[in-house]
């Protein structure tokens, strides 16, 4: 996919609330003595594209062409705007463009700044009017509403309508709690709390998802329902409900996370990749963005090898590993094993294992499991160690780490359609053979076994 990908420039049209993003970058190491705040010794300043104007970087870096069509104000950010953007912004007199500036002590945001106006443009029916005279030329369209007074219900509905018309995709990032004004797009992509505030319902836990999100999909016309479920992922509905667990390992900053959502949802539309692919890459420059510090755009360069640099992505538990399974229709393989000195014969065996389907999960007895079964002595490494090793290699899509002496209730959970053994258990019976499709067996390489190994280490050492 990646390769058909970084051969394409969609063309994109962004609407809606451009704004510019200050980050001041600071050292704080004392109290004001006027008052209990920090003060703040300014280090650098630096200008970076936001709202919209964030998506629309998020869509360059990813290979689109893409076009800017907005309002501003006739003012300095104004100006920074149209310098950096291939764009056609309306410029309204007296109107402040949007400024965003965030104090950012020791690597964390301190404090927000927010210096714009919000009141609806003045400049509707011009907008329109340039909109019509361009939208044909498109692949896609992209509303990035941060509910700043352009993408009135007007506007929005003239866009959609006209974009329709012509098949032409339409995805909304939306704002407020009404979300009429988004009716017959292609896709929302509200979080939880967004959702809630349009749909008017309690919660969204559960069950209840799939209502939220089906109920979202009808009473606004949608194609595509879409909920960003911030450290749950996202959920999809087209024909069924999909949940996309989210990637990142680590956190520092959620800013412009939603905007590299939509910008790869869009870009990905645009080349006609599948919804529910779309949303697995929305999801990997998710992780990528929350893992940085401001508003930053992703590549599909850092998508791809998001799980390459991050094999510890593929330690999963049980829960996490099922919802995976559950978007998948493909072919599951699963072997279980201690893997305490991971050698020759362990990644031989590995390798063959996960010829015999599309998806490869090791079972890992935990710390505590092998003490039982192999004695206080064991494991020479930890658990963790054990499933790191294990994830690093490519033919190993997930390890999971389980607590008890067999992988029976762990195969009863996950339901493989493929167990895989060793040959040593020819004749005798395969712990949860009777759960699954079908048992292979497969040669050990001979001369292979961390006891051998563990045996060697210490004779040399008596020695």
């Amino acid at each position: 996919m990646f390769d058909f990908l970084a051969k394409q420039k969609p063309k994109i049209l962004v609407i809606g609330d451009f704004m510019v993003d200050c980050y001041v970058w600071c050292d704080s190491s004392r109290i004001s003595p006027e008052a209990p705040v920090m003060i703040m010794k300014s280090k650098k300043q630096e200008k970076r594209l936001g709202g919209g104007a964030n998506v629309y970087a998020n869509l360059k870096a990813l290979g689109a062409d893409v076009f800017a069509l907005g309002v501003v104000g006739d003012d300095e950010n104004g100006n920074f705007l149209k310098e950096k953007l291939n764009s056609y912004f309306l410029i309204q007199k007296g109107r402040k463009t949007s400024l965003k500036s965030r104090i950012i002590a020791h690597n964390q945001q301190v404090l927000r700044l927010d210096d714009e106006d919000d009141e609806d443009i003045k400049l509707e029916q011009e907008l329109i009017t340039e909109f019509k005279k361009i939208f044909r030329n498109f692949n896609a369209i992209l509303l990035s509403d941060y509910a700043k007074g352009v993408l009135t219900p007007k506007i929005c509905q003239n866009i959609i309508q006209s974009a329709n018309e012509f098949n032409i995709p339409v995805l909304v990032d939306p704002k407020g709690d009404d979300f009429s004004k988004y009716k017959g797009a292609t896709l929302l992509t509200p979080n939880k709390q967004e959702a809630l505030k349009a749909l008017k319902i309690n919660n969204l836990e559960g069950e209840n998802l799939q209502y939220g999100i089906e109920k979202l999909k009808k009473d606004f016309d949608l194609k595509y329902s879409i909920i960003t479920l911030s450290e749950d992922g996202i959920a999809l509905f087209d024909e069924k409900l999909h949940i996309i667990p989210a990637k990142a390992l680590e956190v520092y900053d959620v800013t412009g996370a939603g905007d590299s959502v939509i910008a790869t949802l869009a870009f990905s539309l645009a080349c006609n990749i599948p919804i529910l692919e779309a949303c697995e890459l929305a999801n990997k420059a998710a992780a990528v963005v929350v893992g940085k510090i401001g508003s930053v755009s992703v590549s599909l360069d850092e998508i791809r090898n998001f799980n390459k640099n991050n094999f510890e992505n593929k330690i999963k538990n049980k829960e996490e590993l099922l919802k995976i399974l559950k978007t998948e229709n493909k072919k599951i393989v699963f072997t279980n094993g201690c893997f305490d000195i991971v050698h020759f014969g362990h990644i031989k065996y590995l390798e063959k294992a996960k010829k015999l389907g599309d998806i490869l999960i090791v079972g890992l007895n935990s710390d505590a499991s092998v003490k039982r079964l192999k004695g206080k002595n064991r494991p020479i490494n930890s658990e963790f160690h054990r499933a790191c090793m294990l994830a690093a290699f490519y033919f190993v899509d997930f390890v999971v780490i389980f607590d008890e002496d067999t992988p029976l209730e762990l195969i009863s959970f996950l339901k493989p359609d493929v167990l895989v053994k060793g040959a040593d258990y020819q004749n005798k019976e395969v712990v949860g053979e009777k759960l699954v499709s079908k048992v292979e067996l497969i040669d050990f390489e001979e001369g292979f076994s961390t006891s051998n190994i563990i045996y060697k280490i210490n004779n040399q050492a008596l020695n």
